[in-house]
C-alpha cells in the first residue's frame, strides 16, 4: 500500500471513532465514492440470524427506514452465492433500492458494481458494497476491487461493531415500547372493545401500518369474528369468516404468521372486506394471538406506510407483540366473566332477598309489641328456650340485646334491629335440627353466659365483642343444609366449589350469608360503628362464626386447656381469641346442658338430620359413617361418647374459669349417665328388630330408661 493511501485510510479510521452507525456508513460511501469516482455507493450488510441483505444508508442520505429485502430474493444474492465482484443490470436490483438510487441519480443509474466483502474469521460474507455509475473498462473495475478490498481490510470491523451496536440499541427500544405497550394495554383490561381498539392502534403505530384488523376465534362455529378498526371508531357489524377462507383463515389453522407483499396477486387473499369496506389492500402481515391453550386470534395489518411491504423488523416486533395481544385478550375475557359471575351472584342475592323478603308489617309487629315477654327463670341455665313459641322468638332476641343494654349503648336503631332479626330468622331452612330454633338456643345461652358469669363486667369482653358474640351465635348456622361439610366436599357442592379450598365449607356459607343480610337496605346493625370498630366487628363476626366448626374446636383444644391449666390473661389476643371460640363452642352444643328429656328431644332432631344425609349418601353409592347410617348408629352409645369426648371437657374447663358454671357440669354428667343406662335397654330393643329411631321417641322406653338410671342411682347410694 502506498504511504499516501496509508494516510487515508488511517485519517479515515480516526475519523469514524465513535460515530453512531449511519454516520459510519456516510464517511465509508464518502471514501468509496471519492477514491473510486463513482457516482453513488451504498453498503448492504448481511444479516445471517434473519437472511436479510439491509440497506441503511445510500451515499450521504439516511433513509428513514431501513431497506430490507431477502437474501434468496435478490440480485445481491448472486454476489453472495460467488463470493466476487458482479456488475448486474441496474434493473435488477430490489424494486424498493432501485428507486432510491434513481431518486438520487439522474438519470436513472445504468452501470452497477457489487463487491462481496468477507469476515476475516467466519469466512463468510458479511458485507455487499454496490457502486453505481462507474467506468466499465477491466482495469478501472479492477483498480476499484482493491480500494474497497482495502478500505474493508482495515474498516470492517469498525463497521460490523457499530452496527451490532445499533442492532442492541433498537432491540432495547424495542423491548422498552412493548413494555410501555403492555402496561397501556392492561389499563384496558375491564373493557374488551377498548382494549382491542388499544391493540389495533398500537400494532398500527409499532409496524407503521395503515389498517388493523383483528380476528377472534369463535371455535363453536369454526369462524373468525373481525372488528376492523381505522384507528379512531369500531365497526358497529362484525364481519366473520370461515377459518378455511382467506389470510386470516390460513394463519389461524397453521399457527404461523405471513407476510404478503402483494395481496391482490395472493392466491389466500380474500377481497370481500376491501369490498365491504372500500378499502384498497396492497400488502398484508397477518399474524397469530395466542394463550397458553392455543391460538385465540389473528391480527392483520395492512398497507406498510413509507414502504413497499413489511419487513422482518415487522415480523418480529409483530411476533412479539402478538404475545402480550393474547394475554391481555384472555385476561380480559376472564375478568368479563367474573365480572357477570359477580353480577350474576349479586342478582342472585337481590332474588334470594326479594324472595326472603321481609314485609313491612312483619317489622312494625314486633316494633308495636307490648309484651313484657317475662318468662319465670328465662336468664338461668336450666331454662329451656325452645319452649318459647317460635312466632315470639324475635321479640325474646329483642329482649336479650335491650337487657344486656347493647342496643342503647351501640345506637342501633330499633327497627334496623328487628329488621335484622327477622331476615336472619328467615334466613334459616326448615331443617330437622339446623334451624331457628337452634339458633335462637345457641343466643341464649350467649346470653345466659354474659348476664351469669358477668362477661362484660368482669373484662372478658368488651361491649363490641359481647355485641359480636350475640350476633355470631344468632347468624352461626344461617342457611344450613342439613349436611355436613364432609358431604358438601365429597359431593363436590356448589358452597364445596366455592369454600373447600379455605375448609369450614359451611361456615363459610353461614358467615357469607350473614355479611349478605347486613349489606341489605335497613339491615347494618354496625352502622353507627366508627371504621375502626366496624372492621374489628367483622374480623370477631368472621372468627366467631368459623370457630364453630368442629374440626376447628379439636385442632384448638389443647391451646385452650393450656391456656386454663397456667391461667387466662385477659390482655392476651391470642389467648382472648381462643377463649372467645370456646365461649362459641359452648353456645353450639348447649343442649346438652339442659335436663336429659329437653337434650334428648335435641337427640330426635340430630339424628333425624343425620340419618337424612346418610341415606342420601347411599342413595348416592356411598357409604355412610356410623352414627350417619340408621342401620348401624347406635344412639344412646354416640351420645355419650360425645358427651364424654367433647361436652364434658369443655365445660369442665368453662367451670375452672367460672365457678359458677360448675352447676352445668353437674347436668351434663346427669345426662351422660343417663345414656349410659340406655345402652343395654336400646340393645333389648333392639334385638327385637324395633329401630334406633323409634326407640329414641318412644316415650314408654323414655320412661324405662329414667326408672334404670334412678335404680342404678340408688343402688350406688
Amino acid at each position: 500500500m502506498e504511504h499516501e493511501e496509508k494516510d487515508k485510510i488511517l485519517l479515515l479510521i480516526e475519523n469514524l471513532a465513535d460515530l453512531p452507525c449511519t454516520l459510519v456508513q456516510q464517511n465509508l460511501n464518502k471514501y468509496i465514492q471519492n477514491e473510486t469516482g463513482a457516482k453513488l455507493s451504498f453498503l448492504a450488510p448481511i444479516l445471517q440470524e434473519t437472511e436479510e441483505i439491509v440497506v441503511h444508508v445510500v451515499g450521504d442520505e439516511i433513509l428513514d427506514r431501513g431497506l430490507r429485502f431477502s437474501i434468496s430474493d435478490d440480485i445481491l444474492n448472486e454476489t453472495l452465492k460467488t463470493r466476487k465482484s458482479l456488475d448486474p443490470e441496474p434493473s435488477k436490483l430490489d424494486y424498493e433500492l432501485l428507486q432510491k438510487l434513481s431518486s438520487i441519480i439522474n438519470p436513472s443509474p445504468d452501470q452497477f458494481f457489487s463487491v462481496a466483502i468477507r469476515h476475516p474469521l467466519k469466512k463468510n460474507v458479511a458485507l455487499i458494497v454496490g457502486i453505481v455509475n462507474i467506468q466499465t473498462d477491466i482495469d478501472f473495475k479492477d483498480n476499484c476491487l482493491k480500494i474497497i478490498k482495502q478500505c474493508f481490510k482495515y474498516c470492517l470491523g469498525l463497521f460490523l461493531s457499530s452496527l451490532k451496536y445499533e442492532e442492541e440499541k433498537r432491540l432495547k427500544e424495542q423491548c422498552q415500547d412493548l413494555l410501555r405497550i403492555s402496561r397501556k394495554l392492561f389499563l384496558h383490561l375491564g373493557d374488551l372493545p377498548d382494549l382491542l381498539k388499544e391493540i389495533m392502534i398500537e400494532a398500527r403505530r409499532l409496524t407503521n401500518a395503515e389498517r388493523c384488523s383483528l380476528f377472534l376465534l369463535d371455535t363453536e362455529n369454526n369462524e373468525l369474528v373481525a372488528k376492523v378498526f381505522d384507528g379512531q371508531s369500531l365497526m358497529t357489524d362484525e364481519m366473520r369468516l370461515s377459518v378455511d377462507q382467506g389470510v386470516a383463515g390460513k394463519v389461524a389453522k397453521s399457527g404461523n404468521l405471513l407476510n404478503i407483499r402483494d395481496a391482490y396477486n395472493h392466491p389466500l387473499f380474500y377481497s370481500g372486506f376491501d369490498e365491504a369496506t372500500g378499502f384498497k389492500t396492497k400488502n398484508i402481515l397477518c399474524f397469530p394471538i395466542r394463550d397458553e391453550k392455543g391460538i385465540v386470534g389473528v391480527a392483520q395489518l395492512c398497507n406498510k406506510v413509507n414502504g413497499l411491504y413489511f419487513d422482518i423488523c415487522d415480523e418480529e416486533v409483530a411476533m412479539a407483540f402478538s404475545i402480550y395481544c393474547g394475554i391481555s385478550i384472555m385476561h380480559s375475557i376472564v375478568y368479563k366473566k367474573i365480572q357477570d359471575s359477580q353480577a350474576r351472584s349479586k342478582l342472585s342475592n337481590e332474588l334470594m332477598m326479594y324472595h326472603m323478603q321481609v314485609e313491612e308489617d312483619s317489622v312494625m309487629n314486633v316494633v308495636n309489641c307490648h309484651a313484657d315477654h317475662v318468662l319465670e327463670d328465662f336468664d338461668k341455665f336450666s331454662f329451656n328456650p325452645k319452649t318459647i313459641p317460635e312466632q315470639h322468638t324475635p321479640c325474646f332476641v329483642l329482649k336479650m340485646f335491650d337487657d344486656l343494654d347493647l342496643i342503647k349503648h351501640w345506637r342501633i336503631k330499633r327497627k334496623t334491629m328487628i329488621k335484622f332479626i327477622l331476615y336472619v330468622k328467615k334466613g334459616y331452612r326448615d331443617a330437622p335440627y339446623h334451624n331457628w330454633l337452634h339458633a335462637f338456643s345457641v343466643t341464649h345461652f350467649a346470653y345466659l353466659m354474659m348476664k351469669n358469669l358477668k362477661l362484660i363486667n368482669e373484662k372478658y369482653m368488651t361491649e363490641l365483642e359481647a355485641l359480636v358474640f350475640l350476633v355470631s351465635c344468632l347468624c352461626h348456622d344461617i342457611d344450613h343444609r342439613g349436611t355436613n361439610n364432609s358431604f358438601q366436599t365429597q359431593s363436590g357442592t356448589v358452597l364445596a366449589s366455592l369454600y373447600s379450598s379455605e375448609g369450614s365449607v359451611m361456615e363459610r356459607h353461614h358467615l357469607a350469608q350473614s355479611m349478605c343480610i347486613l349489606n341489605t337496605e335497613d339491615c347494618n346493625i354496625f352502622e353507627s360503628l366508627t371504621s375502626d370498630d366496624y372492621s374489628e366487628a367483622l374480623d370477631l363476626l368472621r372468627n366467631n362464626i368459623l370457630s364453630t366448626d368442629l374440626a376447628s374446636h379439636f385442632r384448638t383444644v389443647e391451646i385452650q386447656d393450656k391456656i386454663i391449666k397456667n391461667g387466662y390473661d385477659k390482655n392476651d389476643l391470642k389467648q382472648k381469641k381462643s377463649i372467645n371460640a370456646m365461649f362459641m363452642t359452648c353456645c353450639d352444643i348447649s343442649d346438652q346442658t339442659k335436663d336429659w328429656l329437653t337434650s334428648k328431644k335435641t337427640a330426635e332432631r340430630i339424628y333425624d338430620e343425620f340419618f337424612s344425609q346418610g341415606d342420601l349418601e347411599k342413595s348416592m353409592g356411598t357409604s355412610p359413617i356410623e352414627m350417619m347410617d340408621r342401620e348401624k348408629a347406635s344412639i344412646p352409645k354416640l351420645q355419650e361418647q360425645f358427651i364424654s369426648n367433647l361436652v364434658l371437657p369443655l365445660f369442665k374447663n368453662l367451670a375452672k374459669l367460672f365457678p359458677k358454671a360448675k352447676i352445668i357440669v353437674d347436668t351434663i354428667i346427669k345426662n351422660r349417665d343417663i345414656w349410659l343406662a340406655a345402652i343395654p335397654i336400646f340393645n333389648d330393643y333392639g334385638k327385637k328388630g324395633i329401630k334406633n329411631m323409634d326407640i329414641l321417641i318412644d316415650t314408654n322406653i323414655e320412661k324405662e330408661i329414667l326408672q334404670a338410671y334412678e335404680k342404678h342411682t340408688n343402688s350406688i347410694e
